[in-house]
């Protein structure tokens, strides 16, 4: 069992968690990732560091409750413990001897995109930080961000905070502006999508950090599988860090939506377990 220590929630049906978990704290890095079942009954689902701290022997991660294992997740408490966690699992994101770097993210996006970016500017790194949201009641993260010493330039689709549009615009125009050796991708599919076709035609590095459907974390189940530049990659092993002018970002899209009914169906019944539980 791994208790939880800490707990906020950052927007609408956001939340971070803090977890001891000594062993996996004292390995983890920045871009990778852990697999975790919030009960014996559970099923295994992948999430990214936020934050690991060895000293205190914690992990920190960001989710979005959305389903019936993220609901049950957001309903646990400091003092409650979560059944199994594993990690750290993936590469750690290259951060090293990089130099000018755009790193984009949407959404819980932002929350593989804090560790990583502050990563990326102690290693001497010039470092921008685009962080988007489709509103700003789904915006997080921001003050962390701004303390890391990246440049933070913030966007809302609705224009309810920050810059009115979409993270490929100011994208576009640093890319216009200056040489940038590497952009850094960490958000939902469509998005790294349209941020690899908006820095395509630059000389720039493009790297998207990939969350496909995942199983066993090892790749033994190939749940997680992804095309690469025509080859099979899985996100667990192989990443998650690929590419992005090679990811088959269409194929990644349909298998995400595999189970879409199945997952609606699974979140009814626990919505009904839950109206049927007592309040007391």
């Amino acid at each position: 069992m791994f208790p939880i220590v800490g707990k906020r929630q950052l927007a609408n049906d956001i939340y971070e968690l803090t977890v001891e978990a000594p062993d996996v704290a004292r390995k983890a890095k920045p871009g990778q990732f852990l697999i975790l079942r919030v009960d014996e009954d559970g099923e295994r689902i992948p999430l990214t560091f936020s934050a690991m701290d060895a000293e205190a022997g914690t992990v920190t991660f960001i989710f979005l409750a959305v389903g019936v294992t993220t609901a049950k997740l957001s309903k646990l408490e400091p003092g409650d413990a979560i059944a199994d966690l594993v990690g750290p699992m993936g590469h750690p994101s290259e951060v090293e001897g990089i130099g000018r770097v755009v790193v984009v993210g949407g959404g819980v996006g932002a929350a593989v995109m804090l560790p990583v970016a502050r990563a990326m500017v102690q290693a001497g790194n010039d470092v921008t930080c685009i962080l988007g949201a489709r509103t700003s009641d789904l915006l997080i993260l921001e003050e962390e961000l701004s303390g890391v010493g990246c440049d933070l330039i913030v966007t809302t689709d609705d224009g309810t905070h920050g810059r009115k549009g979409l993270v490929t615009e100011p994208l576009k125009e640093i890319l216009d502006a200056e040489p940038v050796d590497q952009v850094l991708a960490i958000g939902p599919v469509v998005m790294m999508k349209f941020v690899a076709k908006t820095a395509e035609p630059y000389d720039a590095k493009i790297i998207v950090s990939l969350n496909p459907i995942m199983v066993d974390g090892t790749g033994m189940c190939g749940a997680c599988r992804v095309q690469v530049g025509g080859e099979t990659k899985f996100g667990c092993v192989d990443g998650p860090d690929f590419d992005g002018r090679l990811v088959d970002f269409d194929g990644l899209m349909h298998r995400l939506r595999a189970y879409t009914d199945q997952e609606r169906e699974a979140f009814g019944l626990y919505e009904k377990e839950c109206a049927c539980q007592p309040t007391t």
